[in-house]
């Protein structure tokens, strides 16, 4: 498995074309049941160029009044969030080498111009287990570093059906993505590209 720096592991290529067709039907029945929105910064409130969504029993969000957070609601719709569908949960168990399953998926839509900047997933409590991220539909170019803002970082570009394990030395690795390339890839209906991110919040 290729190291992008230390604890981060790209596996290129890890779900063929059936198997990311499959994902996207099981993300769409996610969506249809808690449906996409835009988050907001804490603070200054300014809308990110992504738009997201979760499944599993809980789901992170973010607004200008309460900042970041985990919470068992969708935050428009006061619904649960719907269950984390088997496949990521067998892909969780491929690939986590975790004893506990994820108890949060963040679905994040990303446009032909959105971008997600540098940050760590330092929101849970399970600094432990590792954080697994699933790409769909178009290459992106993703940027990762180490635990601290200032250290060197190193660009690959994910295309469709990639994952990328963040564990170990690479949990609290700083991370982001710099640009979407659109038209790389058929799997969508639309140009963009979909990431899951699957991840443990309690430390229980």
């Amino acid at each position: 498995m290729p190291t992008l720096t230390e604890g981060v592991r790209h596996l290129p290529g890890y779900l063929d074309r059936a198997a990311q067709e499959a994902l996207v039907a099981d993300i769409r029945a996610v969506v249809r049941e808690a449906p996409l929105f835009v988050p907001a910064m804490p603070r200054t409130g300014r809308e990110m160029s992504v738009r997201m969504t979760n499944c599993g029993a809980l789901g992170w969000v973010t607004d200008k009044e309460r900042g970041y957070r985990y919470q068992a609601m969708h935050p428009v719709t006061g619904k649960p969030w719907p269950p984390i569908p088997a496949r990521l949960l067998a892909l969780w168990d491929e690939v986590a080498d975790f004893p506990a399953p994820p108890e949060a998926c963040l679905v994040n839509h990303y446009t032909e111009a959105a971008k997600m900047g540098l940050h760590q997933d330092r929101d849970e409590e399970a600094f432990a287990a590792p954080v697994v991220s699933v790409s769909l539909g178009d290459t992106c170019l993703f940027r990762v570093g180490g635990t601290t803002r200032g250290d060197r970082t190193v660009s690959v570009k994910l295309q469709s059906g990639d994952v990328v394990v963040l564990g170990g030395a690479g949990r609290l690795a700083f991370h982001g993505v710099d640009r979407i390339y659109p038209g790389t890839s058929t799997l969508l209906s639309a140009p963009g590209r979909i990431n899951l991110t699957l991840r443990r919040v309690t430390a229980s």
